[in-house]
């Protein structure tokens, strides 16, 4: 099984597909990497052989930010907008859409369940 970045490629998958299950990686950036390293994209990970997996491992721990080390810089400039105040940073302060979509309706996802509405009582009768 090959362990690249720290996550466990699928074994029966085609490398170039297998790559993206890495943060930070998607199917441009995994077809450049199999172009720098020479590996066949259609190759199944579990015919890849230890030079293979030895050189893709070089390849994305030299060029590319993954895992951690990406998430971490994410979190870090959305916390830098948060503390300027900018208008993004109020945004992802208060769990709200930030790239411009309506909120009016649809955005459920960002702002989570629907608050209940005023639930009238029936009248006694």
């Amino acid at each position: 099984m090959a362990r690249i970045g720290g996550v466990d490629l699928p074994k029966e998958k085609n490398v170039e597909i297998a790559l993206t299950y890495i943060f930070g990686i998607g199917r441009a950036t995994s077809q450049k990497v199999l172009k720098i390293t020479g590996v066949d994209g259609f190759k199944k990970v579990k015919n890849l052989s230890d030079p293979e997996v030895n050189e893709l491992r070089k390849v994305i721990e030299r060029d590319l930010k993954i895992e951690g080390d990406l998430r971490k810089d994410i979190s870090i400039n959305i916390k830098r907008l948060m503390d300027i105040g900018c208008y993004r940073g109020l945004r992802h302060r208060r769990g709200l859409p930030v790239r411009g979509q309506r909120t009016h309706t649809n955005a459920r996802t960002r702002k989570g369940p629907r608050k209940g509405g005023i639930v009238k009582k029936k009248a006694a009768e």
